[in-house]
């Protein structure tokens, strides 16, 4: 490296990595220098995940270098790059939910006194760790009873066990609070300050801005640009995605003379939802907006029966439908894409086919025990087809698909369900700009079929973008709604912290 390389932490130059029918890099180069957050930028499937694993050992480049701290270096396992100062925090939490949390900090490197563990010790080094970091955490607390963002602050602490100079953070905030991400912030640039370089990942253009000092981007296995974090958005979004994101003209249909479809009155589940009614027509997008615990997701569970209700009634194209559970839900026609679509919405080990058909095997029943797989392989076929699902076939393992085709092969399952009435909590969690502009053409395109569409999401600009009516709930209530065409942020967040202020 040359003299003018000596400050940074990280540089690759040339990397590639192929897997069996897919190059993943492809002539990549990247650096990171201490003291800034880095941010890579990228559709799924750009190659981020793949650049970040070789850098944390977990995978090992086929070509290209890589120095760490100046020193030529080839990981061959993440237990390398955490020697060399190389520490990563994945979206998807590594945590032992049964351990407190400094054994999880230390484990495999516990401190042991006369050949018993030395809790004492190991909760006093956790405790200076959090001191320092300002962060209030019991170090022997178990960790199964942590927040998310507290999950997430152990696994900062942990990396930087390792005397990290390096820190990768996958996804930081895909399921934290307005008030997390703030603290979650505040340690960022601690940790920057003290000469830190952090890698951050995030499809929130918001947060890049606010928390980035330099971005790279990538495409299709390549690097395309690094450029200072304040480069205009429109610009970056055409650097990921090949070409100009075009913003969509929002056009708000008549619906008023439509039949009601879907109407629910007084629906309760103790403090989490109360006396809530709603109303959604044919060919009708409503937005449910409200601050995190406000009830919307709640809810969704409440009409699709995933939890029981204690009042209230349910009717489905004026017909009153008691609900007791997800599979009389569905049967009168509704369909709920949960916001854990890979908990809760795919079965992520088995491949496309079979997920699009799984609700709907009653449809393709020849006598006992047997299915007609030619007929179930043609619907799933058209249905991939016709939602613009990128996969290599009908064969491939759905945990490969990249988060945007994933949700679309949910939609799927539902619409070869023929659900008329579709509950879609977080339709872009995790979702990047290029498919996420896809998911909300979908979404406008399975209303002008005549469905009913409840869209719940936590980013306003969305929920403005996609909603025709915004019904707004907070601690449990509906407290009001706007119509789609004139609502503002400020209007949403008034009624969303309505209950709230007149406390």
């Amino acid at each position: 490296m040359d003299a003018k390389d000596a400050a940074c932490l990280i540089r690759a130059e040339g990397l590639g990595k192929a897997f069996p029918g897919v190059v993943a890099l492809d002539d990549v180069s990247f650096d990171l220098r201490g003291g800034e957050v880095h941010a890579l930028m990228g559709e799924n499937g750009a190659g981020k995940s793949t650049l970040m694993k070789i850098l944390a050992g977990v995978y090992r480049k086929d070509s290209g270098r890589l120095w760490v701290q100046g020193e030529e270096v080839d990981f061959h396992t993440p237990a390398q790059a955490q020697a060399k100062g190389v520490g990563i925090v994945h979206q998807e939490l590594h945590l032992a939910q049964h351990l407190t949390v400094a054994q999880n900090m230390y484990i495999g490197r516990e401190a042991h006194r006369w050949g018993w563990l030395d809790e004492g010790r190991l909760n006093r080094d956790a405790a200076v760790l959090f001191e320092h970091l300002n962060v209030k955490l019991d170090p022997a607390a178990q960790v199964s009873g942590l927040t998310v963002a507290a999950q997430q602050m152990v696994e900062i602490a942990k990396a930087l066990t390792f005397r990290s100079r390096v820190l990768i953070m996958d996804e930081p905030t895909a399921a934290l609070n307005t008030r997390e991400v703030e603290e979650l912030f505040r340690v960022i640039r601690q940790l920057r300050d003290e000469g830190v370089g952090i890698v951050y990942i995030s499809h929130k253009m918001d947060e890049i801005q606010r928390i980035a000092d330099r971005l790279t981007v990538m495409r299709d296995g390549k690097t395309i640009a690094s450029v200072p974090a304040d480069t205009p958005m429109p610009q970056v979004v055409a650097m990921m995605v090949g070409r100009e994101i075009k913003a969509h003209v929002k056009e708000v249909p008549d619906t008023s003379g439509n039949p009601v479809l879907l109407e629910v009155k007084g629906l309760s589940r103790g403090r989490a939802v109360q006396n809530a009614s709603l109303t959604v027509r044919r060919g009708e997008i409503v937005g449910l907006a409200g601050l995190m615990g406000a009830g919307r997701t709640e809810l969704a569970r409440l009409v699709f029966g995933a939890d029981r209700r204690e009042s209230g009634d349910i009717w489905v194209d004026g017909q009153k439908i008691d609900i007791r559970s997800p599979k009389d839900a569905v049967q009168a026609g509704i369909g709920y894409l949960s916001e854990d679509r890979k908990m809760l919405g795919l079965a992520t080990g088995m491949n496309v086919e079979a997920n699009v058909t799984l609700a709907s095997l009653h449809r393709f029943k020849r006598g006992v025990g047997w299915l007609h797989h030619k007929a179930m392989r043609e619907h799933a076929h058209e249905l991939v087809k016709k939602l613009r699902v990128k996969t290599p076939g009908l064969d491939q393992t759905v945990r490969l698909l990249s988060g945007g085709n994933q949700q679309k092969v949910v939609m799927a399952k539902w619409l070869l369900r023929d659900c008329q009435v579709l509950f879609i909590d977080e339709p872009t969690r995790g979702i990047d700009v290029g498919a996420k502009a896809e998911i909300h053409h979908l979404l406008n395109e399975l209303a002008a079929q005549g469905r009913a569409i409840v869209v719940i999401s936590s980013e306003l600009p969305e929920v403005l973008l996609l909603s025709h009516r915004v019904v707004v709930m907070c601690e449990g209530r509906i407290t009001g709604e706007l119509p789609g065409d004139t609502a503002t942020q400020e209007q949403i967040m008034a009624l969303a912290t309505q209950r709230t202020a007149l406390a």
